[in-house]
């Protein structure tokens, strides 16, 4: 029952900017990762950024200095703001967390990787 929504896509032109949003709500116990990939028509899903609770952050070499990733804990929100867009960032944007969940049965908890659904973010030259 634990989910996650992204939000936030959409088409800018080349140089401009958007601000993803993604949020887990349900049965949750803790989150620890939670990260951003992408995936482009033909092209395998790769991962664009990710953020431990602590706060350390992992990114892909293609967006290094144009998008942060940042988080908010007591909101288990998690977000990516991507600067200086370019075209071959053009995918659909996947939000995921790891974690431990509540079950509702026993043992009551587990641990499990879950995705979101997905936002578009088109880029035009």
């Amino acid at each position: 029952q634990v989910q996650l929504v992204e939000s936030g896509g959409g088409l800018v032109h080349t140089g401009g900017s958007l601000r993803l949003s993604c949020a887990a709500s349900g049965s949750i116990f803790s989150i620890n990762t939670m990260g951003w990939y992408r995936q482009a028509p033909g092209q395998q899903r790769e991962l664009v950024a990710a953020i431990t609770s602590g706060g350390t952050t992992d990114y892909t070499d293609s967006v290094k200095g144009r998008f942060t990733i940042s988080r908010d804990n007591a909101k288990n929100t998690v977000y990516l703001q991507m600067n200086s867009l370019k075209p071959e960032d053009t995918a659909v944007y996947y939000c995921n967390a790891d974690g431990t969940y509540y079950t509702g049965t026993l043992p009551p908890y587990r641990y499990l990787e879950i995705w979101g659904q997905g936002t578009l973010v088109t880029v035009s030259s």
